[in-house]
Formats: C-alpha cells, structure tokens, sequence
C-alpha cells in the first residue's frame, strides 16, 4: 500500500520538523549551519514556499513555510535533504543516511496559530537551555522578525506584515509576543499535531480543511464510542 501524502494546501501554512537518525546530530560546526540556510533558500526559491520562521538545532530543524501548491513541501524537504547529506558525507568522509525517515509537518490556522508556531520554533534553543532568551540563538529566524537583521530566507506572512505600519513597530510588536510563556497545553497541541501530520487550528477550521482534501487531518478516536446517558 502506497504511503499516505502530508495534507497539503497552497496557501496554509505548514509547521515541518526533521530530526536526525535516532536523534544524532546532523549539525557539527558553524559551516555547517550555513551551509544548510543557503541550501533553504535555493530550495525554498524551487519549491515555491515562503519560509516565515526557522530554527537550526543540533539535532534536528524545524521550519515554518507557506506553500504555493501541494507539491512545493515534499519538493522542499527532498531538495534541501539530499543536497545537504551530500554536502555532510562529503565533507565528514561518511556514508549512509542523515535523516530520520521523513519529514513530519502540520497544517497551521493562521490567525490562531501562526504566531503559537513562530513562538514555539524561535524559543526552542531556549526550552533546550541552550540560551536564555532567543535572540541569543544565532540559528533562527528571531533576530530577522523581532529586530530586522538581514535575512534573505524569510519572507514575511500577511499576518505578520499586519502587526504595524512599519517594520520598526512591527518587530516591537513582535518582540511583546515573547513576553508571554508558551503554556505547556499548548506546547503538547503543536507537538501532537506535527509529528501525527495532522491540523493544528480551531474544529471549524480542521472541519473545513478536512472537507477540502477529502480525508481526516485529525486523529482518529480509537476504541469503542461511549455510551449516551438518557
């Protein structure tokens, strides 16, 4: 039986995170880190997705894209995977593979959880005690959104573009975000919803998206259906 695709829809965001075989490291040095961003903007460029957030850890990567068609995310993740497992074998006299099998992603709702998984991705070095505060993290996204530094990889989304009149107020804006602790509920919700590759947005919104790719983007409840009480 023929593997199951990643719901995909052109225009909704998607939450991707890949880790490495048995969670080894797939990062050993600063070139490393390089290599791979100029690997995801070219491949970002190919594949036709906006990236709007990243983080590079040791061990694995997440990243926050917004597609133009449904092929654009396999595209992406095929592309920058086997360049940059070219590039490590080559330059680490290794063989064999780098990733973890593939690549696990979610369908995110904007205007309730774009901003959950821009948070939940640039505080990750900081949940890893890694740094104390995300703008100490050289591997991200964050020092582009909250304080404009020069990133030719991310595009903005809409949503973001519309939290001020300029990118001064905007990346204020931005930064008021990461005064409030991501609550540990919320952080199982994004966890759950991407390694399952399901949605991750209100009933309406999973219903809807459910309804336009003609299958479940939810888990389904196993066991037996409980018993109404008359």
């Amino acid at each position: 039986m023929p593997r199951q695709s990643r719901p995909v829809i052109p225009e909704v965001p998607l939450h991707i995170t890949q880790r490495g075989n048995n969670r080894l490291q797939c990062f050993f040095e600063e070139a490393d880190f390089l290599v791979y961003l100029n690997l995801l903007r070219a491949a970002s460029i190919e594949a036709g997705c906006q990236v709007h957030a990243y983080v590079l850890m040791s061990n694995h990567v997440h990243l926050l894209v917004s597609p133009s068609d449904e092929h654009g995310p396999a595209m992406l993740m095929k592309s920058l995977g086997e360049r940059y497992v070219q590039y490590v074998n080559r330059r680490y006299a290794r063989t064999g593979t780098l990733w973890e099998g593939r690549y696990h992603s979610c369908l995110v709702q904007c205007e309730r959880y774009l901003m959950v998984c821009h948070r939940y991705i640039e505080l990750n070095p900081v949940r890893a005690r890694l740094v104390s505060e995300p703008a100490g993290y050289p591997w991200s996204s964050y020092q582009h959104n909250a304080h404009g530094r020069e990133n030719r990889t991310v595009t903005a989304h809409a949503l973001y573009s519309r939290m001020g009149s300029d990118p001064a107020s905007r990346q204020i804006a931005y930064r008021a975000l990461f005064d409030e602790v991501l609550a540990g509920d919320i952080l199982e919700r994004v966890r759950r919803a991407t390694h399952g590759n399901h949605a991750l947005g209100t009933p309406e919104f999973t219903d809807q998206l459910g309804q336009q790719l003609g299958r479940d983007v939810m888990p389904k409840v196993i066991g037996r259906p409980r018993k109404q009480q008359r």
